[in-house]
């Protein structure tokens, strides 16, 4: 079998998941498994429930890992809350509230959605007039993706649960942080969330494979009275103080030693660094593409500034640009790997992912990568480099 051939230095990974894996992080996963009764194993599992605990700012969730991506963790709460039939309201911010509204489905929920408009958040007055209009409370729950990384939007949750609690419904609020969890900033008993879902790729900086489920008592409840038949995925069979019932079967141990290490990495850094970091990074993002867009051919798709990801920004095409040659060039000519539009954003957008172990200096590399793969396909673009660099330097 021929190797691939070595590239000197390394590519740089702006895609939003899988991100850029922290030395410190691959050192911790190279550890030899542990016997399943040894109790330093006991001590890493809890060091990851509590850290993630720490981590969503929760002290009334418990807390369940699972072997699986985020759409698993999808699966975990849709098995856990709602038996076929009933009714759930999918707040609109995407391709991905659409995914997990298709998946609800396709495990017999009845699916309401809230309309999405492209390059907006989600609509916290839709929310609102669809509970009040659900008079016999047949809505069990409201799931809100709070970074849709396909749009690179971010919604507001405080929002929605204001609207929630305008309208009186007792709904269970949701929410997917997959995207937005150590990068924005999130507080689930602060904001109301009864159920919280993440997974590892993203701003947690550990390799796939790992997802999770915070759930509150009022969560349980409803879970508790679900008659759906499921094993895997459920909550109550995984409370349990040993691991091989938490995990309902092997831990996954690699992922976790890597997970207990990210999670040291982000509180040694201090979480308000964290966030400030992501949102001086943004911001030199979403300075560039602003620049680029002189150009005519570019524009941030998310319409509200406020609204723009700290973890990815999407960027418009104009009609008759190809992405994908263009991300075909910056991965394969400069090494810059950045993704690609997804579901109806397909051949419109492209995506930089700027999460996890991040800093200015990878951006501008990236950034100056990708202006070179827009020269090359003949893309015509503002100076996004030098607006960056201003942003960077505090001087915009």
């Amino acid at each position: 079998m021929t190797p691939h051939p070595r590239i000197p230095g390394h590519r740089f990974l702006h895609s939003p998941g899988p991100t850029r894996v922290p030395d410190e992080v691959m050192d911790a996963m190279r550890r030899q498994p542990m016997d399943m009764g040894d109790p330093r194993l006991e001590r890493v599992i809890q060091a990851c429930e509590t850290g993630l605990k720490a981590l969503l700012q929760t002290a009334k969730a418990d807390v369940f890992l699972y072997t699986c991506n985020g759409h698993g963790a999808w699966e975990a709460v849709i098995a856990n809350l709602l038996a076929p039939g009933q009714q759930v309201l999918v707040a609109g911010t995407g391709h991905f509230s659409e995914s997990w509204a298709v998946q609800a489905e396709a495990m017999g929920a009845r699916v309401l959605r809230t309309p999405w408009r492209e390059g907006y958040p989600a609509d916290a007055q839709a929310i609102e007039a669809a509970l009040r209009a659900d008079s016999s409370h047949a809505i069990v729950a409201v799931f809100v993706v709070h970074t849709d990384t396909a749009s690179g939007m971010t919604s507001n949750i405080a929002a929605v649960r204001r609207a929630m609690d305008a309208a009186g419904h007792p709904a269970l609020l949701v929410v997917d942080v997959v995207a937005s969890l150590g990068a924005a900033p999130f507080a689930m008993d602060a904001l109301g969330a009864n159920v919280v879902l993440g997974a590892s790729q993203k701003g947690l900086m550990v390799p796939p494979g790992l997802a999770f489920v915070a759930a509150d008592a009022a969560a349980m409840k409803v879970a508790a009275a679900n008659p759906t038949p499921r094993f895997y995925w459920d909550w109550a069979r995984r409370q349990s103080p040993l691991s091989y019932r938490k995990f309902c079967g092997t831990p996954p141990q690699t992922l976790l030693f890597g997970l207990e290490a990210a999670l040291g990495l982000i509180f040694h850094e201090g979480l308000e660094e964290v966030i400030a970091r992501h949102r001086l990074i943004a911001g030199a993002v979403h300075a560039a593409v602003q620049a680029w867009s002189e150009g005519g051919a570019l524009a941030l798709f998310v319409r509200e500034p406020a609204a723009r990801s700290v973890s990815v920004t999407t960027v418009a095409v104009a009609e008759g640009i190809d992405p994908e040659a263009m991300r075909t060039v910056a991965r394969e000519q400069f090494q810059v790997a950045i993704a690609g539009g997804l579901g109806p954003l397909a051949g419109r957008t492209f995506r930089i992912g700027h999460l996890g172990d991040m800093n200015p200096a990878m951006i501008l590399g990236c950034l100056a990568g990708v202006e070179a793969a827009m020269r090359v396909q003949g893309i015509p673009f503002g100076n996004g480099v030098q607006h960056a660099v201003a942003a960077l330097a505090g001087q915009r």
